[in-house]
């Protein structure tokens, strides 16, 4: 885990969010896949990045989850206490603003999975003439560089390229975005010089990220709600692995996302029942999908063709079409 969670009584909660009501200077109602996730605090600056980053919710809707964040210097660097009955987090000295977007959708997701039986994926969520391609890795894998990297195609639109919701749907996985804009490394043209514009545009934080609106590049048409998953791409850099490409059965497959722990390090609440939640669905997702693993130590456009190939985007010597 990047940082620290503590669980906290809703006591505990009480004398918190009471302890911290003197310093809340900015308060923001957010809709993250319909649930009304509220941020409180002092920075005007994370203010305007949740803004960028999330869709409004209306004022006059009750909060169904709460994140106050702030700096103390009682507190630890990257502390978490979470109640899990009122969904309220407290974060304190948290400088990297990616952590604190994936606990608002890790609280949305909490309530959702709890409730909706609709579930959280730590990972990029693609649609494409032939279905939805999702893709889990790793911190390091190169799941963001080949997101984008497929993003190059105009047959390509995206429904997140980090953090997406599903549900089973009968004999379908439906996945469903949550963001509004997107949240990119400094480094992308470096890899895909077509992303350029894009970057040189964007105002990027201390931790080399800025939230940016791809719809600038890509157009609107091509940024979705929701798509139907026919194929799961787990990728794993191996040094050791001969083979670039394999496919996996379900189990294999469960394996992996076991070992893991989903791909996912910023769930909140681990515990006996939430396991038993979370295997149910990812069962049914690798039931559903044809699974296949790909080594990414390889060369990124090498591997790019791979992932085409294996999504049927293209044919054997065929160009994709550019952005």
């Amino acid at each position: 885990m990047p940082y620290t969670v503590i669980p906290i009584s809703i006591e505990t909660k009480e004398e918190r969010a009471n302890h911290c009501a003197a310093r809340v200077r900015y308060e923001l109602k957010s809709d993250i896949y319909g649930c009304c996730i509220k941020l409180l605090t002092d920075s005007r600056e994370l203010t305007e990045q949740w803004s960028d980053n999330f869709y409004n919710m209306s004022q006059s809707i009750r909060s169904h989850g709460r994140l106050f964040v702030f700096s103390d210097t009682s507190e630890k660097e990257n502390t978490v206490y979470y109640d899990r009955q009122s969904k309220t987090a407290f974060l304190f000295n948290f400088r990297y603003y990616g952590w604190i977007k994936s606990i608002a959708l890790s609280i949305a997701g909490d309530i959702l999975e709890d409730e909706h039986d609709i579930y959280s994926v730590h990972g990029a969520c693609l649609d494409t003439e032939c279905g939805g391609v999702a893709i889990l890795g790793a911190s390091g894998a190169g799941k963001t560089t080949h997101t984008y990297g497929l993003l190059r195609d105009a047959r390509v639109r995206v429904i997140s390229d980090d953090w997406f919701f599903a549900r089973v749907y009968g004999r379908d996985i439906l996945a469903y975005g949550s963001e509004k804009n997107f949240y990119i490394r400094a480094d992308l043209a470096q890899i895909w010089p077509e992303f350029a514009d894009l970057v040189s545009q964007a105002q990027f934080d201390p931790e080399g990220r800025a939230i940016v609106d791809l719809r600038s590049v890509v157009g609107k048409g091509r940024i979705l709600p929701l798509t139907t998953i026919r194929v799961l791409i787990i990728l794993q850099r191996d040094a050791d692995e001969p083979q670039i490409k394999k496919d996996l059965d379900p189990r294999a497959a469960m394996a992996v996302i076991k070992e893991n722990a989903y791909f996912n390090p910023h769930l909140l609440v681990k515990d006996g029942f939430k396991t038993q939640l979370r295997d149910a669905f990812f069962h049914s997702l690798l039931a559903r999908a044809r699974i296949v693993c790909v080594n990414t130590i390889h060369p990124p456009e090498q591997i790019q063709h791979i992932i085409r190939e294996t999504v049927g985007l293209y044919a054997e010597g065929e160009k994709p079409t550019s952005v």
